[in-house]
C-alpha cells in the first residue's frame, strides 16, 4: 500500500520541497495561487515550531515582559484555536467547541506541556487541510461570532489572514525566544 506524502513535502512533479538549513520549507516562488498561499502558511507554521525547538516546558512558560503574560506555550495554543476557528468553523461551517479552557488559547494549564500543545496544534492543522482540500479559493464561509457576525469570507481571504496571523505572532515568538535563551533569527 502506498500513501501520499504529507502536504507540503513534495512539489507537483514529485520532487521534495526545498528546505532552508534550519529545516523550514522554502515558500513556492512560482506556481498557482493556492500552492503559493499554502506554502507561505506552511513556512510560517514551521517558523513557530522552530521557535519552540529545544525548549523545555518551563522555558515555554516564560512570559514576555510585564505587564504582558504572553508565552510561547500560549502562542502555540492560541494558534491551534485560530486554526480550528478559521478552517473548521468559518470556512467549513463546523460547530466545534474550543480546544482549551480559555477559547483564546492563551491561558496555561499547569498540567499541559509543549509536546501536548504541539500535538493539538498539528492535529488542528491536519483537520483543516483535510476539510479544505477540495474547496476552491472562492469558497465562501461565514464568521459566526465576534465583532462582525455573519460576515462572509472566501477561503482565499482565510489563507491570507492565516499567513498574516502567523507572521504577526512569529514576531512575538522571536522576542519571546530571545528573552528565554538569547536565540535570535529565523
Amino acid at each position: 500500500m502506498t500513501t501520499d506524502p504529507p502536504p507540503g513535502t513534495t512539489l507537483p512533479d514529485g520532487r521534495p520541497v526545498p528546505r532552508l538549513p534550519d529545516g523550514r520549507p522554502v515558500p513556492r516562488l512560482t506556481g498557482d495561487e493556492r500552492a503559493m498561499l499554502e506554502s507561505w502558511l506552511d513556512f510560517h507554521r514551521a517558523t513557530l515550531e522552530l521557535k519552540c525547538a529545544g525548549l523545555d516546558d518551563a522555558q515555554v512558560r516564560v512570559p514576555s515582559a510585564p505587564p504582558s503574560r504572553l508565552t510561547l506555550l500560549g502562542l502555540v495554543q492560541h494558534l491551534a484555536e485560530v486554526e480550528r476557528n478559521w478552517f473548521q468553523r468559518v470556512a467549513c461551517g463546523a460547530d466545534v467547541p474550543p480546544l482549551f479552557e480559555d477559547e483564546t488559547g492563551y491561558a496555561l494549564d499547569p498540567g499541559r506541556g509543549l509536546d501536548e500543545a504541539l500535538g493539538v496544534w498539528r492535529r488542528e492543522i491536519a483537520r483543516g487541510r483535510e476539510l479544505c482540500a477540495g474547496l476552491p479559493l472562492d469558497h465562501i464561509g461565514r464568521v459566526a461570532e465576534g465583532p462582525v457576525p455573519g460576515m462572509e469570507v472566501s477561503l482565499r481571504w482565510v489563507l491570507i489572514h492565516m499567513i498574516e496571523e502567523y507572521a504577526r505572532h512569529n514576531g512575538h515568538a522571536d522576542l519571546l525566544r530571545e528573552r528565554i535563551d538569547g536565540v535570535t533569527g529565523a
